[in-house]
């Protein structure tokens, strides 16, 4: 059986994740680690075996003769050098979220790697939790009638000055908008089949914040099926203990998703209680990226259809991008306002 050869770049917290994946996994292997920190390229050598080691992307791919595809597990800067390099030897790509902290930088590195027909995957692991894939059949399957409503809450106290977090979005700008909520802006699409067309939002730093810019977010999002969203989102919250509730609302009853990794419950509306959805067994960081490389390898390996395409993000980096807009200038913010009408007929996401 071929295996699909992965240069793994970014070596820090998601790196390791994927570095433990790729080693569970019978169809791949990794053939080289790359970062500008040698420590990182030593601990990953010293957890997961020896493999070439480079400082950048640029210089592996002009070395590495035989390799199948790129994971990009680091920061979301700089990234155009990065996707060209991969681009001109028709290397696949998986590149973690956000593609790029601009829309408009966003678009311009996915027209690259279309342009050349490469295919650009983007690490959206979230869509593989089996609370995910159960409550999208659950609407499927219209248990609870149709969906019209829902709220979205998020709320941790993220200290970004823990030794096993990243450090950038201490300073970036809107940190929890481009790091977290585009996350939960993903999964709405993906659950309920409909696409955002207005958002007004507003965006906070409490007094005691950590992050130079904006760490907590709520937003009213439209969709273009007429669904209403009632997003929260809190990376410095008042309290350590994190809470999370996805509840939606439908014509017969509702779906609540109560920790982010799991908990799933549905009621009709007469119900006294909640009905829990058995869960498999989830391994945290690990079956959802697990589902993630499975999805990216059948693609390079197999040709099957490419999941979470950088073309899809594009619209929920769009909503990023609104929510930012309408904070800033007090006001409701159309999605046509930032991408083309035509978007949805090959953007949809799937």
């Amino acid at each position: 059986m071929k295996l699909m050869k992965i240069a793994l770049a970014g070596l820090g917290v998601r790196g390791k994740y994927w570095a433990e994946v790729i080693t569970r996994s019978n169809r791949c292997e990794i053939v080289a680690y790359i970062d500008p920190n040698p420590a990182a390229c030593i601990r990953m050598i010293e957890q997961y075996g020896a493999h070439p080691t480079f400082s950048s992307v640029e210089s592996a791919l002009a070395s590495i003769e035989d390799v199948d595809a790129l994971i990009l597990a680091n920061p979301p800067i700089g990234r155009e050098s990065q996707i060209a390099a991969a681009v001109s030897r028709s290397i696949p790509m998986l590149i973690e979220k956000p593609l790029a902290l601009d829309l408009e930088e966003s678009e311009r590195l996915v027209g690259i790697a279309e342009a050349a027909n490469v295919p650009l995957m983007v690490g959206l692991n979230f869509r593989y939790l089996a609370v995910t894939r159960e409550t999208r059949e659950l609407l499927k399957a219209e248990i609870v009638g149709t969906a019209e409503f829902g709220r979205f809450t998020y709320e941790r106290y993220r200290d970004g000055n823990r030794p096993d977090l990243n450090k950038y979005p201490l300073t970036m700008d809107q940190p929890m908008l481009w790091e977290q909520s585009i996350h939960h802006f993903d999964l709405m699409r993906f659950i309920y089949g409909q696409e955002p067309v207005l958002i007004q939002a507003q965006t906070w730093n409490p007094s005691w914040s950590m992050y130079e810019s904006d760490a907590n977010v709520a937003a009213i999002i439209t969709f273009d099926q007429g669904m209403i969203v009632n997003y929260q989102g809190t990376w410095q919250s008042g309290w350590a203990e994190p809470h999370f509730e996805w509840r939606t609302d439908c014509t017969a009853g509702v779906i609540s998703q109560q920790h982010q990794f799991g908990e799933l419950f549905y009621a009709k509306h007469n119900d006294p209680t909640l009905t829990p959805v058995e869960l498999p067994p989830h391994e945290m960081w690990i079956t959802e990226t697990t589902g993630l490389l499975e999805a990216f390898t059948d693609t390079v390996l197999d040709g099957a259809s490419l999941e979470c395409s950088g073309r899809d993000h594009l619209m929920s980096l769009a909503m990023v991008q609104a929510c930012a807009i309408s904070s800033r200038e007090a006001r409701s913010v159309s999605i046509k306002e930032l991408l083309p009408a035509e978007f949805g007929h090959h953007g949809h996401a799937t």
